[in-house]
């Protein structure tokens, strides 16, 4: 495939994610997900003009993601509906569209960034972006983080199942990830810090959607600053990477702990080495660093500005740095995130 096929792809797909991020900001998916509609029942049902809603269905069917016997009336595939309408389900990625639309709105920022220096502040990316990750994130912490992740560390799986044990979830988003602990482990406490205020306001009522309001609660703060000691667990998921000084985070973790607690970290499974062309995933991961992660930590006024490619020996070297003499990689198969326990 020639650099010229593969942009016309690029193009093609990206065009093609924004027309989802319409279907899905619009209730489209959702109004066709009973039965099939024609344009003008698509219209009435999701309050939207009928022209655009025949435009919107002729080109989803062009594109494969819905389908149409007769160019009149459409159907959502049972397939895609579980892909862009279930939240939280196994197969969703229907975030994928809010990524790219988020990305997009902020690159004249990100280029302006370019030629400054300076950073672009995680709350500019907006909505888009905060819901993109956490929705991208939610069917892993709801299907795998204590069934396989916690349970790979046996140690630590019964530490959380003995009772009155307290978890501290830094980097913490819309806590989806407290939570998720939370009710697999009815005995524990959780505390999530972000940096985010918008963050924060949707974490909260995350847990009180879920019914654990009780058991968690959420904190604006700085995870290299935070106080209070004597967790059990401390986890950090996808967000080493983004902070601004990750040494002096990892050394207050280690602070914070309670005898015998552990440190257990989700971060972006890359190659251990810079390696050109790369693979799929890195190349996703490299795109998001140009355009969020790095921009984003630059806005903090960071010891170290690091960016989305986290390779283990760098894990390692700040783990190290950071005080813990028995850092190790945890042999737990995941295809976007490698998983670190530190003792």
């Amino acid at each position: 495939m020639t650099i010229a096929d593969r942009l016309l792809g690029a193009l093609i797909g990206a065009a093609e994610l924004c027309t989802v991020e319409i279907g899905r900001e619009l209730g489209l998916y959702s109004a066709l997900r009973d039965s099939p509609l024609t344009a003008a029942e698509l219209a009435k049902t999701a309050s939207i003009d009928e022209r655009y809603a025949r435009e919107w269905l002729e080109q989803q069917a062009a594109a494969g993601f819905l389908t149409s016997a007769d160019g009149v009336s459409f159907a959502l595939p049972a397939e895609t509906a579980s892909v862009l309408l279930d939240e939280g389900g196994p197969d969703f990625l229907g975030t994928a569209g809010e990524f790219a639309v988020g990305l997009g709105l902020l690159t004249p920022r990100v280029i302006e960034a370019f030629r400054t220096g300076e950073g672009v502040p995680y709350s500019e990316y907006g909505r888009h972006m905060r819901h993109g990750i956490a929705s991208f994130n939610r069917p892993m912490f709801a299907h795998q983080l204590t069934s396989e992740w916690l349970p790979a560390v046996p140690e630590v799986d019964a530490r959380l199942r003995a009772g009155g044990a307290r978890v501290l979830d830094l980097g913490c988003g819309v806590g989806h990830s407290s939570v998720a602990i939370a009710l697999a482990y009815p005995a524990v406490t959780v505390r999530g810090i972000d940096l985010d205020p918008a963050s924060i306001e949707e974490a909260r009522r995350t847990a009180a959607a879920a019914g654990v309001a009780d058991r968690v609660s959420f904190t604006l703060g700085d995870a290299a600053v935070e106080g209070e000691r004597g967790y059990d667990l401390v986890t950090i998921f996808e967000a080493l990477h983004d902070m601004g000084d990750p040494v002096g985070v990892l050394r207050n973790c280690r602070r914070l702990l309670a005898e015998g607690g552990s440190v257990f970290i989700g971060d972006e499974r890359v190659s251990d080495e810079f390696t050109a062309p790369a693979g799929e995933i890195e190349r996703l991961q490299y795109a998001f660093s140009v355009l969020h992660c790095l921009p984003a930590t630059r806005a903090e006024n960071p010891v170290h500005a690091h960016g989305t490619i986290l390779r283990a020996p760098t894990v390692m070297e700040w783990a190290r740095a950071a005080g813990f003499d028995d850092p190790s990689v945890l042999d737990i198969p995941n295809d976007f995130w490698r998983f670190y326990r530190l003792r």
